[in-house]
């Protein structure tokens, strides 16, 4: 199953529990200010591959959200958050078994539409830029290790789209957004004359978060 299968079973999931609550009402929407986190489901993919589950690396995000409306159902929703990304790979031969883990961690600034279906429900779609405050590999298995990596080898910046959907319980709001990475987390290098990225992936991520209204 692919990530984006699994974000359309979880989208499908908050559909039908907010159908099962929500009553007729206007469309609205609030300023708000709050925090938020969440849990994540990272991997990486290469040029002109799908996104799958195979490599998964289980994370978190943390930080803080501004609703910012500009008519009765639609608002720009600015983000600062920490969260984590990367890939787990496993292996398991005649000579060694276990798994090595890739970690990023960025600060994250998403800038997203909101749009209020409904006063409870939202739909939200936009993009996001990262920086790479820091990255490590680390293995279990056969082979125990736990290693930094030197951010200057590897790209410190990375931008993509989001979307997700979110209800609203006031003060607190759950929800699931996909994140598609657009940008290589590899750098370019130039050996012997042949130009080539290494890592060269992309990451994807999809969350499951928990935020709290504080105005």
């Amino acid at each position: 199953m692919k990530l984006q299968a699994n974000f359309l079973c979880a989208l499908t999931l908050f559909l039908s529990a907010s159908f099962g609550m929500l009553h007729a009402q206007d469309n609205n929407v609030n300023t708000e200010f709050g925090v938020k986190g969440g849990f994540n489901m990272s991997n990486l993919y290469g040029s002109g591959d799908d996104v799958d589950d195979n490599n998964i690396l289980y994370g978190f995000n943390a930080g803080v959200y501004a609703t910012l409306p500009i008519s009765d159902f639609v608002a720009i929703q600015p983000e600062i958050l920490f969260t984590t990304k990367g890939a787990e790979f496993e292996y398991n031969n005649a000579f060694a078994s276990g798994s090595t883990k890739f970690k990023l961690n960025y600060i994250e600034v998403p800038l997203l539409v909101r749009v209020n279906v409904t006063k409870n429900f939202n739909i939200h779609a936009g993009g996001y830029a990262s920086y790479l405050v820091s990255s490590k590999i680390t293995g279990d298995g056969s082979f125990d290790f736990d290693q930094e990596i030197d951010r200057d080898d590897l790209a410190k910046f990375d931008a993509g789209i989001a979307a997700g959907v979110g209800v609203d319980f006031d003060p607190i709001s759950i929800g699931v957004r996909y994140n598609y990475g657009l940008t290589t987390v590899g750098k370019e290098r130039t050996v012997a004359g042949t130009t080539f990225t290494v890592p060269d992936a992309k990451n994807s991520n999809l969350t499951l978060y928990l935020s709290y209204k504080l105005n």
